[in-house]
């Protein structure tokens, strides 16, 4: 074995876990939906010792769950469009296409968020559900995972405007083939991270979905 090869195995396993982290303290600085909080911890280093304290702002969330509903007879997708708040400032739209997602709340269990908010955001029932990764969309500024699934769905009679009143949602539901995918992330409508994976785990898998359906 050459030493690219060692190198590339050895990291299948971190070298570093949590007891390798001394939280000195966690100062709550905004709390609202979401939560800042400014950490200080020390941590060891990968020259031996620790380090001095290091001060870091973090964005505290909750979980997130992505879902691509795929209808594998139409070979479709289907898209949630709505505002972000975040994007306001976008160049072209602050209203983004995506594949539909949601919050994990605590204790419950991230494939029956996917279930869920398919039914909320979009109005669709979902059968299989594959799921496809599980991420840190930021760990550098903040501690949200995001669990992607891909939900096997029947896309007829699907669309409208969805969404929950008391969480203020306007989502309009899009039913895509899946050859104006490559047209929408050419053109920049699909420039999210999350569709972006799902779009390329779909991609490579795509084939075999239909083959074993």
């Amino acid at each position: 074995m050459d030493e690219r090869s060692k190198s590339a195995g050895s990291l299948a396993l971190p070298r570093f876990g949590a007891s390798d982290v001394e939280r000195c303290d966690d100062e709550c600085l905004y709390q609202g939906f979401f939560r800042l909080e400014r950490r200080r911890l020390r941590h060891r280093l990968f020259d031996g010792g620790w380090s001095e304290e290091v001060v870091r702002e973090v964005h505290v969330r909750h979980d997130a769950v992505g879902v691509l509903l795929y209808d594998v007879e139409q070979d479709a997708v289907v898209l949630v469009e709505q505002i972000r708040a975040g994007a306001l400032d976008d160049p072209t739209s602050p209203w983004k296409l995506e594949v539909v997602a949601g919050l994990v709340e605590n204790g419950e269990d991230p494939a029956d968020v996917a279930r869920r908010e398919a039914l909320e955001e979009a109005g669709c029932e979902v059968g299989e559900l594959f799921e496809l990764y599980t991420y840190y969309p930021s760990p550098g500024a903040c501690n949200e995972r995001v669990s992607l699934y891909c939900g096997l769905i029947d896309s007829h009679g699907l669309g409208g405007v969805h969404g929950l009143d008391e969480e203020n949602e306007d989502i309009q539901v899009h039913v895509v083939a899946y050859p104006r995918l490559s047209q929408l992330v050419g053109a920049g409508r699909l420039d999210n991270a999350m569709s972006l994976i799902a779009f390329q785990w779909l991609a490579r898998e795509r084939a075999s979905l239909r083959a074993a359906h």
